[in-house]
């Protein structure tokens, strides 16, 4: 029982350490699971190493394709040209893989009706489903929805939470 007790301090230490990510390459170490087969008389492990995530390059924070959402002007569907190399680059992933799909999903902050609130979503969506279009992406990939008010990023009442709630996200459909 005395050799159980260190041990499983060890290991639980090695665990902590392993999920943290490198503070010089920002990369997370690989993560090692133990296998629990009863029958085995020494601890079986495999590394799983976290780097295909960031080897793509929607799930690596470096990468515009990180970057999803498009951010409006109160009751505009214009997008701003600083959002256009976002959508561009998304676009050149989608032609890329054909096999990827995403939703383009509209949202409004609470101000306006109901009606209008989903009129205006659904035209942010639109309107980024057309930029991505015309640089080529097959229709077939894009899907549009609007959610006018009722999905917020921001539950405040002021215009820092409506600001962050005029927005279109893209988002990647699984397989």
């Amino acid at each position: 029982m005395k050799k159980i007790v260190p041990s499983m301090i060890l290991l639980s230490l090695l665990a902590a350490c392993a999920s943290e990510q490198s503070r010089e390459t920002g990369k997370s170490a690989p993560i090692v699971e133990k296998s629990q087969t009863p029958d085995s008389g020494s601890a079986k492990t495999s590394a799983i190493q976290s780097g295909s995530l960031s080897s793509n390059p929607l799930n690596d924070p470096q990468s515009i394709l990180f970057k999803r959402s498009v951010y409006y002007d109160f009751g505009s569907d214009a997008v701003k040209d600083e959002y256009k190399p976002m959508i561009k680059a998304h676009s050149e992933y989608l032609i890329a893989h054909p096999s990827a799909k995403v939703q383009i999903q509209g949202n409004c902050d609470e101000r306006g009706s109901r009606e209008y609130n989903l009129a205006l979503g659904q035209r942010r969506a639109d309107s980024v489903k057309q930029l991505m279009e015309s640089a080529g992406v097959p229709a077939s990939q894009i899907s549009t929805i609007s959610f006018g008010s009722e999905k917020p990023k921001a539950l405040g009442h002021d215009e820092e939470a409506w600001a962050q709630n005029r927005r279109t996200d893209i988002v990647y459909q699984s397989e």
